[in-house]
């Protein structure tokens, strides 16, 4: 499915695309960019840059730092997460300690993620 996107961003993706956190790169270069269903990093989605997207399952994969436990930025994340559920995906967060202490649980948590996605879309 095609999104609508806000072009005035699409510059700042392609920069957060170059400038990935540690957990990001981690993540993409260990996992998902190689995965057998096709992921997408930095992907404009609205007025949003999600960290990781899987249109054929319609699911996003954020990554959360510890910044994401402000409480501003839990709104703001409530918010964001609201907004891309009412276009049909499924939002997953992920905290970055996550990625350091069980990595291999992340992939196996994305992978069941998105076999459930596609065994459901028939």
């Amino acid at each position: 499915m095609k999104y609508n996107h806000n072009k005035s961003i699409v510059s700042l993706a392609k920069e957060l695309r170059k400038n990935m956190t540690s957990e990001e790169k981690h993540l993409w270069y260990d996992c998902l960019r190689n995965y057998p269903v096709k992921f997408l990093r930095q992907k404009v989605i609205g007025n949003y840059i999600v960290d990781f997207y899987c249109a054929r399952a319609n699911l996003v994969i954020e990554l959360d730092g510890s910044q994401h436990g402000l409480e501003e930025e839990a709104k703001n994340d409530a918010k964001r997460t609201e907004y891309l559920e009412s276009l049909g995906l499924t939002v997953v967060r992920i905290p970055n300690y996550k990625i350091h202490d069980s990595f291999l649980w992340v992939c196996r948590h994305i992978d069941s993620l998105v076999t459930k996605s596609l065994s459901q879309q028939g």
